[in-house]
């Protein structure tokens, strides 16, 4: 059966991704996007493209007349900095942005919406890794927390209007597509600047880690959330996935990995860490292997390849 399915973001990173395989899945696909960090030649054809901001009447609009089944919201502002530097511009964009799609879904009948949500900010900084579900939640920038203020909106129009929410939380993504010179992604930023032969900058002292998961196994878990039966809810972790490996890689890791398989010569600098950024981070997912019946499946060493290559063919 053919679904009607707006991905908001779908010019971006992860969601042109995700929109490449509803179309896959014979689905009818609509784009929402503002095109201020995402590529109109990033939305594949056979997608319909509605350059619009989520925080507009338009939005709102084409969710309450459009007839779809599924909504997929990608779109963010998702630069951890900026959210310390202007946490007004972040909860505009991340929270009353979805509030307004939200409302727009409830008026158009939407059954589903799957969420993207961060499961490398929400948790904040902890000594018991991999994070479950449940473990506190205690942001430490205010991206993480709007980020979690929208799962609980999820949940309270899960509770008023029986709308199915699903909130899949991200570790760190990677892959083709991603922008190096965006918000965003130490992959594509190293990788951008070892094909070129330029020096790398890494901020503290690199033993900071994140729990890197693929672009492919992340779009896995969206078709996933996108079809599967929904347990009960059961508080705001009820419908919660933590999308990630379990596992550890640091940022020194990362770099002198990209630097041996570019097979450049590129010198690694350290500059003062940022603030806002976790030291370390990995997100448990026997939640996610037994309700959505995913388990991320890249080595971190086959997606850094698997990314290099993608700029060096530009």
């Amino acid at each position: 059966m053919t679904r009607k399915v707006l991905v908001t973001g779908g010019a971006g990173f992860i969601g042109s991704h995700v929109v490449d395989a509803y179309l896959a899945a014979g689905d009818d696909v609509t784009v929402l996007d503002d095109l201020s960090t995402g590529k109109r030649e990033q939305v594949p054809p056979g997608a319909r493209l509605v350059q619009a901001d989520v925080r507009s009447p338009a939005a709102r609009e084409l969710l309450a007349t459009g007839d779809f089944t599924l909504l997929n919201h990608h779109a963010a502002q998702m630069d951890v900095r900026r959210s310390v530097a202007d946490p007004v511009f972040d909860a505009e964009v991340n929270v009353l942005g979805l509030l307004n799609l939200l409302e727009g879904a409830r008026l158009g009948g939407v059954q589903r919406v799957v969420f993207a949500s961060s499961g490398g900010t929400v948790y904040g900084e902890t000594a018991r890794l991999p994070l479950v579900e449940s473990a506190p939640k205690l942001p430490a920038s205010p991206y993480g927390t709007a980020k979690l203020a929208s799962e609980y909106y999820l949940a309270t129009f899960s509770q008023l209007y029986g709308l199915e929410t699903v909130a899949l939380r991200y570790s760190n993504v990677y892959g083709p597509r991603q922008n190096p010179h965006g918000e965003a992604g130490v992959v594509a930023i190293f990788a951008h600047r070892v094909l070129a032969g330029q020096p790398l900058t890494v901020f503290g002292d690199g033993g900071q880690t994140r729990d890197m998961v693929f672009v492919q196994d992340v779009v896995e878990a969206n078709l996933a959330a996108s079809h599967v039966a929904l347990p009960s809810a059961d508080g705001v972790d009820g419908r919660a996935f933590n999308i990630g490996t379990g596992i550890e890689t640091s940022v020194n890791d990362l770099a002198a990995t990209l630097v041996t398989i570019g097979g450049r010569r590129v010198e690694i600098r350290h500059a003062a860490e940022r603030p806002g950024e976790l030291r370390r981070n990995a997100l448990a997912v026997d939640k996610a292997a037994q309700g959505l019946g995913w388990r991320a499946l890249v080595p971190v060493g086959d997606g850094l390849r698997r990314t290099l290559q993608s700029f060096r063919e530009g």
